[in-house]
């Protein structure tokens, strides 16, 4: 029985290698053949400069631009918004229906495919609020589809506090108020961070419903001051941009250097979402 177990133990071992070293071959397959294709794309002049016919340049500057301000304009909304929702149900609603309905919709909600979203988006915040096609659309849009991401995993991080801290502040007097803002949140504080990462990822990745909403310009403001201007104009993001040069335009060497950006930018963010989770992890500080 011993060496039948053994015999099991190594099969299985072997298998879950296996899949593990599937996985890290088809990730740097990836990578490698992106940045072998789009790495020479990449240079100051594609990162600083806008595609230009007359000046014979191409640039992705105005995509990094609109990128930036719908990942700022969503996110300054989303957040506040998801970890309030977040701490309201977790530690403030009483268990029952209302609770349970509620996250069934947040769970409903981050099913949803993203077109879908981008339909809704682009005839209600387009249409019939009057903001065409614009970044507000498009960051309006998102919000939508971040909400339920940043609300799901600061409840799960809220729920991982362990009760005994509860317990303990309302213990000592403090208020609930106060147990919340100063216990419970740092405490959850590396889930509530990388449920935000995770959404600027998705921010930064998405397509489909920036298509139907944000449309495709890709022009720098003119100055500073107009960057508040841009948020009602029409603007393509890095992936927006990406899928044109690819399908519309057929410049596939363009479409690959954005690949290759996107892909450090994806890193980026994963490298911060570590860092910023151990920095806050309090646990590891008692």
């Amino acid at each position: 029985m011993n060496k039948m177990r053994k015999i099991k133990d190594t099969f299985v071992y072997f298998l879950i290698f296996l899949c593990s070293s599937f996985s890290i071959v088809l990730l740097a397959g990836v990578i490698i053949y992106v940045f072998s294709k789009g790495i020479g794309q990449v240079n100051l002049s594609f990162l600083t400069s806008v595609t230009s016919v007359l000046n014979g340049t191409v640039g992705i500057a105005g995509n990094i631009v609109n990128t930036i301000i719908i990942i700022l304009v969503t996110m300054l909304i989303a957040t506040p918004v998801g970890i309030g929702s977040a701490i309201y149900l977790n530690e403030y609603a009483k268990p029952g229906k209302f609770v349970t309905f509620v996250e069934y919709s947040t769970e409903t909600l981050a099913g949803i495919p993203s077109i879908i979203f981008g339909l809704f988006g682009m005839m209600f915040f387009g249409q019939t609020l009057g903001l065409g096609y614009s970044l507000l659309t498009g960051s309006f849009t998102l919000i939508l589809m971040v909400l339920p991401l940043i609300t799901r995993n600061t409840q799960e991080a809220l729920k991982n506090v362990p009760d005994s801290y509860r317990h303990g502040a309302i213990g000592l007097g403090s208020g609930k108020w106060h147990m919340v803002r100063t216990i419970l949140i740092p405490s959850a504080m590396p889930g509530i961070i990388t449920g935000v990462i995770l959404a600027i990822g998705r921010i930064v990745g998405e397509s489909a419903a920036l298509l139907f909403t944000a449309g495709s310009a890709k022009v720098l403001p003119k100055a500073f001051g107009q960057i508040f201007d841009k948020l009602f104009q029409s603007g393509g993001t890095l992936t927006i941009q990406l899928y044109l040069s690819a399908t519309s335009e057929g410049d596939f060497d363009t479409a690959f250097g954005i690949a290759a950006v996107l892909l450090i930018l994806v890193f980026i963010i994963n490298m911060i979402t570590k860092f910023l989770s151990a920095r806050f992890d309090v646990t590891k500080k008692i």
